[in-house]
């Protein structure tokens, strides 16, 4: 089974994607963890990656393609979930011809709706373990006083420059641009499903699985 997680940042769906690799065995495809392991990997496709993001140019669709490929592949029947990746109309096209090509499909698209000004507050205060990527938040889900993670124990903790209101809300226009038109895409394909992304985090864990209940569409 080959999911799609949709949803604009800080909607929860690392969270959630974490939980279906521990929960179900899945593969999280993350087209970030992709590329970095890509450029030290000494591969044709790494050195392809390396020389593109060493010259400061984004990495082309193609060559995105290319290493959703390669981990298809290696997957052996292990279900995936794609995770920010597609982000527009034409990604969405090539990845279904992809999975066309390889006698796969993408069985679920699960669109984690929240609103905007919730996703600000969410945000702002949130922090990851560096060692195992557990999310944390000042105010819903505080670091542990022992400054250990509840996870992996892991002391190190991480914030991202740009999680503040002002940066947000350029990358909220930016998935509205981009991205949110994928939500129309699949909806027409019937492979979308819509759930409220502000629940608890196990009612949101609930939700998805019973979405991967679903017939899936042939």
């Amino acid at each position: 089974m080959n999911i799609i997680l949709l949803g604009p940042p800080g909607a929860g769906k690392g969270t959630q994607a974490r939980r279906l690799v521990e929960e179900r065995g899945m593969v999280q495809l993350s087209t970030g963890d992709m590329l970095r392991a890509a450029r030290t990997s000494g591969t044709e496709m790494g050195n392809k990656v390396a020389e593109v993001m060493d010259q400061g140019h984004l990495v082309t669709d193609e060559i995105v393609i290319g290493l959703i490929r390669e981990h298809l592949s290696a997957l052996k029947g292990a279900g995936a979930i794609f995770d920010g990746f597609p982000r527009t109309l034409a990604q969405a096209d090539a990845l279904e011809a992809l999975l066309e090509d390889m006698g796969q499909r993408i069985d679920h698209v699960i669109e984690m709706r929240v609103e905007d000004e919730v996703l600000v507050g969410r945000i702002t205060g949130r922090a990851t373990c560096a060692q195992c990527g557990d999310v944390y938040h000042d105010v819903t889900r505080p670091i542990p006083t022992d400054g250990h993670c509840t996870t992996c124990g892991g002391t190190e903790f991480k914030r991202r420059a740009d999680d503040n209101a002002e940066s947000l809300r350029t990358r909220l226009l930016t998935y509205y641009k981009q991205t949110s038109p994928l939500v129309g895409y699949y909806h027409v394909k019937g492979t979308l499903r819509s759930i409220d992304a502000l629940a608890e985090i196990g009612t949101v864990g609930d939700e998805i699985a019973a979405v991967l209940k679903e017939p899936e569409k042939v």
